[in-house]
């Protein structure tokens, strides 16, 4: 089953470019839902919008498994709405696990993710894992340094660090090996590896050198990631986050507000600052709604970047709708 994988996965990385942009349907046009093995695990990455959910339900459907998250936002029990969670409806359909299970407040990383997946890659059905953060599929099929845990208060030294003199300063601080490695203009990434820094006087960089094997090696699954035009993309951001809006996302945000403090990852959300500044009246809904989607057009292309630059071996497609 290995071998299969990485025929299915190679044989598009090698396809023509230009012949994947000219496809106008995904599903239909490669025929990707009789190419999986029905007992490879998938992994389906991809911008934000870009249609993952609905790939892995048509997968799942069509071919068996359970969706299992890959989001770092979609762990929260409190955004269902504004994270774009799959609804209880789709949820009937077929299994899904690591959704919304998280109450707000709770610690999490892609550590404590990855133990959680674990058992279910040796479950009776098979994974079908999606979402948007690629370091979460990176640890799972690349592996994960086994870096000792973050003391609260080198964490607390750390916000009042990123709040009092800035990210630049921040990133000035870390050893060149992790600043030439990660996204610098991901706050949550350089805070991350100012506080390996600080907690253990060695660089991200080099616990990363010495990461264990994976637990899902990638030549064992069918990997995939979801190829959005730029502008189809920020079209579909705009009108996702009005109809979200519309949806409940702000009485979500209106629940969160007598815990709301930032910068704990829960109220990371994209889009969740925003809207909670207009709740409290520091905005007018038309700006809050106007800030939430560009900050998601910026996250997106960070994605893009990041999908580009780590997973040039996967099989690029074009969105299934």
């Amino acid at each position: 089953m290995e071998e299969i994988a990485t025929r299915f996965n190679c044989a598009a990385a090698r396809a023509p470019r230009g012949r994947r942009k000219n496809l106008k349907n995904g599903l239909q046009d490669i025929d990707i839902l009789s190419e999986i093995p029905d007992d490879v695990p998938v992994l389906i990455a991809g911008p934000t919008a870009a249609g993952k959910s609905a790939l892995a339900l048509a997968i799942a459907e069509a071919r068996g498994g359970m969706i299992v998250n890959a989001d770092a936002l979609q762990v929260w029990r409190i955004w269902r709405v504004l994270t774009a969670r799959p609804g209880p409806q789709e949820e009937a359909r077929v299994p899904h696990r690591l959704y919304g299970h998280l109450a707000s407040g709770q610690d999490y990383s892609v550590g404590h993710w990855l133990r959680e997946v674990a058992p279910l890659l040796d479950g009776p059905a098979r994974p079908i894992i999606v979402g948007g953060t690629g370091l979460y599929l990176s640890a799972l099929t690349e592996g994960l340094a086994e870096i000792p845990s973050t003391p609260a208060q080198v964490r607390q030294a750390a916000d009042a660090c990123l709040a009092e003199r800035g990210l630049e300063a921040m990133i000035a601080a870390l050893d060149p090996a992790t600043r030439a490695r990660i996204d610098t203009r991901n706050p949550a990434r350089v805070q991350r590896a100012w506080e390996v820094l600080t907690a253990t006087g060695r660089g991200l960089a080099g616990w990363q050198d010495e990461t264990p094997p994976p637990l899902l090696p990638a030549e064992r699954a069918v990997r995939l990631v979801i190829d959005a035009p730029r502008d189809w993309l920020a079209e579909r951001i705009d009108r996702r986050l009005v109809a979200m809006v519309a949806g409940g996302a702000l009485d979500e945000a209106r629940a969160a507000l007598p815990d709301w403090a930032p910068p704990a990852p829960w109220t990371r959300a994209i889009g969740a600052a925003d809207l909670v500044a207009h709740l409290r009246a520091e905005l007018p809904l038309d700006v809050a709604i106007t800030r939430a989607q560009a900050a998601t057009r910026q996250y997106a292309k960070r994605q893009r970047s990041w999908f580009r630059k780590r997973m040039r071996d996967w099989r690029w497609i074009p969105p299934p709708a």
